[in-house]
């Protein structure tokens, strides 16, 4: 997606706080960050990292800096296996207007070496927030790939895919129960803005997401879905 049109897009749905997290990633986020200069909208930095249980998981932070260091710990991990675009797809870094910068020589696709108490850690230490992505989802979702919630890492929240109702996530699921849910992530077009999480918080930071989360000091968090 083009930085401009990612902006355009979520101030067009109202939305004022998004993240970049791109699979096991960064080299993007600069850009929509500058293209959002100006604007109303927040851009966090962050990943989708994949990890060794082929777990995919938000990891979000305040700064780019701790994004990268993120990245740097990836890029020791994830298999030197290059790309191959008229199979996988292209994987173009760009610049703040769109414009072509480069290519990602590596294959993104791949699972991380890292399980995933040690990324957790890592983000954690990082001072962001790790939070299981689409966790209800067949492929690459928490609950299929480990078959539970883990209990020896405490997570902050728990994302399920926007096609099911947070009402029955606990139904269907029992392993969510107790858990903070959002929802509205995974957006690959700008046609996917389909729904969101809303913080009340006072400052987008990751403490105030986390405290919102957590429903404490008049924070709080509930799903929409237009």
């Amino acid at each position: 997606m083009i930085p401009p049109l990612i902006v355009r897009a979520a101030l067009e749905k109202k939305i004022n706080l998004i993240a970049i997290t791109d699979h096991n990633v960064t080299a993007n986020i600069a850009a929509v960050q500058r293209a959002a200069r100006d604007t109303e909208l927040t851009v966090l930095p962050g990943m989708e990292i994949q990890t060794r249980e082929e777990v995919h998981s938000l990891c979000l932070f305040d700064t780019l800096e701790q994004a990268q260091a993120l990245q740097n710990l990836v890029d020791r991990y994830l298999p030197n296996m290059a790309n191959n675009p008229d199979f996988f797809g292209e994987q173009f870094v760009v610049d703040e207007t769109g414009d072509f910068l480069r290519r990602e020589p590596r294959l993104l696709i791949n699972s991380v070496d890292l399980s995933l108490k040690v990324a957790w850690e890592a983000v954690e230490c990082l001072g962001g927030v790790f939070i299981p992505a689409h966790v209800n989802r067949k492929g690459f979702g928490l609950i299929t790939s480990l078959g539970l919630v883990p209990t020896d890492v405490p997570l902050a929240a728990l994302e399920i895919s926007r096609h099911l109702a947070v009402t029955e996530a606990v139904k269907v699921y029992p392993q969510l129960r107790g858990y903070p849910l959002i929802q509205g992530g995974d957006v690959h077009g700008l046609d996917e803005f389909l729904g969101s999480s809303v913080f009340r918080i006072e400052k987008p930071t990751i403490e105030e997401l986390k405290l919102a989360m957590r429903g404490e000091k008049g924070r709080s968090l509930q799903i929409s879905i237009p």
